[in-house]
């Protein structure tokens, strides 16, 4: 069974920083491009960031100067790292990982097939 587990979110203050992991179980997840992902309920899911097979990295504008997004080939896993964290940043944060030319397109984001479970991410004081 092929499966990606995201795991570091919880409870921080505005200002502070949170690292974000997502390992994949069952396959490997080197060939694929991998995205970070957010939702609120209520609201649509929107791409933070992607990292290509090539370590290409793209961002979304309003998160490129606090999120930085990385893999580890050897160990299988893609990270997340969020800085200086604000309230509007809380969500449920997913990873996913699929094909494709261009890795940050919009809604639905069919190209990505494999997604995690979602890890909550709390900003508040």
């Amino acid at each position: 069974q092929s499966q990606l587990v995201e795991s570091g979110g919880g409870l921080v203050q505005p200002g502070g920083s949170l690292r974000l992991s997502c390992k994949a179980s069952g396959f490997n997840l080197d060939p694929y491009n991998v995205g970070w992902f957010r939702q609120v309920p209520g609201k649509e899911r929107e791409i933070i960031a992607c990292i290509r097979t090539s370590d290409d990295t793209r961002y979304a504008d309003s998160m490129k100067d606090r999120f930085t997004i990385s893999r580890n080939v050897a160990k299988g896993t893609a990270h997340l790292q969020m800085d200086n964290l604000k309230p509007e940043d809380t969500a449920v944060y997913f990873c996913a990982a699929g094909n494709g030319a261009i890795c940050l397109t919009p809604p639905p984001y069919y190209e990505y097939f494999y997604w995690g479970q979602g890890a909550q991410v709390t900003v508040s004081s």
